[in-house]
């Protein structure tokens, strides 16, 4: 038998390339929930279904999720269509050079998360940007009223692991392996927020989840729950 040549046109490269990189992102959705047992993904890896907000400056970009001001025209916030109460969530994330972003917890669709909802930091602690940064910005803290501990975020451009862990008031942040954050935000409120401000989103106890942009690159990826709602 006789076989032809398979012409690799540059078409064709470009259909093998897109299959490849659809059965990659596939097989890490599929380990995923080998290795993570009870966790559901919060991203599929290929578009934002399943998120609302600012779907201009974050896409979706060969399974990570991007945020992308300059490109993309905005530093707005991308929210999960669903809303949750007690949770575990796992996430990757990777800063740029002074990097600011953030992650809404129990956050409304609209007005400020850090005050209507509450908003952990996700910045890069060695930014300058900004200036010398309060004990209650540095990444993991519950923005103005709960500060975390610091030293153990990877340089940047490298990713990070997290996981945050939310039972009613209650909150801990793990940054790589340590715990850098375990309170109870009520409780450290109750004489008055470290910043001097009303936060009344303290007292809500179910809302949305979201990535709360500050005009920088960020990117995510890996992003699971764990539902603790009985």
């Amino acid at each position: 038998m006789k076989f032809q040549k398979l012409k690799l046109t540059p078409a064709f490269c470009r259909l093998m390339f897109s299959t490849v990189m659809l059965l990659f992102v596939g097989l890490i959705a599929v380990a995923q929930q080998v290795d993570d047992p009870g966790f559901t993904s919060l991203f599929n890896g290929e578009n934002l279904d399943g998120w609302v907000g600012d779907t201009e400056a974050y896409y979706a970009d060969n399974g990570i999720i991007v945020i992308d001001p300059e490109k993309q025209g905005g530093d707005g916030n991308l929210y999960t269509e669903e809303e949750f109460s007690d949770f575990i969530l796992r996430f990757e994330f990777q800063l740029t050079k002074d990097a600011n972003n953030g992650l809404g917890i129990h956050a409304p669709l609209t007005g400020n998360v850090a005050y209507e909802g509450k908003e952990l930091q996700i910045i890069d602690n060695k930014q300058t940007k900004y200036g010398k940064l309060k004990p209650w910005q540095y990444h993991g803290s519950v923005y103005g009223v709960i500060p975390a501990k610091t030293g153990y975020q990877k340089p940047v451009g490298e990713w990070n692991q997290q996981e945050v862990t939310v039972k009613g008031s209650s909150i801990k942040v793990v940054l790589n392996g340590h715990t850098i954050l375990d309170g109870d935000v009520l409780e450290a409120s109750k004489n008055g927020t470290i910043d001097g401000k009303d936060h009344p989103g303290l007292q809500k106890t179910t809302g949305h989840i979201g990535f709360l942009g500050h005009g920088d690159v960020v990117r995510f990826r890996n992003i699971r729950i764990k539902d603790l709602r009985e």
